[in-house]
């Protein structure tokens, strides 16, 4: 029987799909994420770790882990742990890809409808009492259908809000690291370099992931270029954006708004001055968060570790080509 640490209770079967398969399942039993001192304990008796974007895990933690043979990561994204330094130490990491795009597209979609019709600032102007009447100009706020959409990262979730667009006749022009002819194709997409597309788009919603490339991507020079009631979507890892300089632009009136669902850091203290823009829509990293997909995503993590305890290679390894 081999043990395995899930950082979190779990949505869906995984611990159901580990017992089955014959392993001891140890659910970290906080709402918080483990401690990085606890977390490293529980690694350093496991076999395989089932863990959340939020957990990070060092090298020096792998060192001390010499049973561990898999960090399953129940998410897409894996900037929490180094697949490289994982693989040296002959452990697989893995990701949850292809079941949570058209959910995340969906809360993006829906966070791009909110700032674009002010739909959180005129329900907290509604539920302080403040709607004596209708108004000609209260809350005036942009069309979507019809405007310019600009996505960043033409991944699963990148084309998925791409769609969405085309159902409102979007103009939708993408910055990737690959073209995609037959997207361009199929939905009439338009390849651009970032600066038109910042330039030129009434909506900004990024999907890339975050590497040492991304990291800080949009800053001061680049909201500088942008529409000044562009507004940016950002569903993707909140250390894309230099936060400074966003809260500089939108204090400035240089830009429209802003609607985010990851932050940096995670949580967002509340003092911090986002929260004190009405123009600013903030919600805790749930764009995944259906009870479907986060299942999918949970279950799909627990088979990845069942294949590797089994002595089989993963179903979905991010690191393979580092072994």
């Amino acid at each position: 029987m081999a043990r395995v640490f899930l950082t979190r209770e779990m949505p869906g079967r995984a611990v159901e799909i580990l017992q089955a398969a014959g392993h001891q399942a140890v659910v970290w039993p906080d709402e918080l994420p483990p401690p990085q001192v606890e977390l490293a304990a529980e690694l350093a008796q496991s076999h395989a770790a089932l863990t959340t974007v939020v957990d990070r895990i060092t090298p020096a933690m792998l060192d001390g882990a010499p049973d561990l043979r898999i960090v399953a990561n129940m998410a897409v994204g894996y900037d929490n742990i180094s697949p490289a330094e994982a693989a040296e130490r002959g452990i697989w990491v893995t990701n949850t890809p292809g079941v949570l795009a058209e959910t995340t597209a969906d809360m993006a979609w829906a966070l791009l409808m909110s700032a674009a019709r002010r739909v959180t600032e005129s329900d907290r102007h509604t539920r302080a009492g403040g709607w004596r009447t209708w108004s000609p100009t209260g809350f005036l706020g942009m069309d979507v259908f019809g405007a310019t959409l600009g996505i960043i990262g033409l991944g699963e979730i990148g084309e998925a809000m791409a769609r969405r667009a085309v159902g409102f006749k979007m103009r939708v022009l993408y910055h990737s690291r690959t073209r995609k002819p037959a997207l361009e194709a199929d939905l009439g997409l338009e390849q651009v370099g970032l600066d038109e597309l910042l330039a030129v788009s009434d909506y900004v919603s990024l999907h890339c992931p975050l590497t040492p490339e991304t990291r800080g991507l949009l800053g001061a020079r680049e909201f500088g270029l942008m529409k000044k009631r562009a507004i940016l979507v950002n569903t993707a890892r909140g250390q894309v954006i230099d936060q400074d300089a966003l809260v500089s632009a939108l204090r400035d009136g240089t830009m429209g708004g802003a609607a985010l669902d990851v932050t940096d850091p995670e949580p967002l203290p509340l003092a911090h001055p986002l929260f004190s823009f009405e123009n600013v829509v903030i919600t805790p990293h749930i764009a995944s968060g259906s009870m479907a997909t986060r299942s999918k995503m949970a279950d799909m993590a627990a088979e990845n570790i069942v294949a590797v305890l089994a002595g089989k290679e993963p179903i979905n390894p991010v690191n393979r080509g580092h072994r």
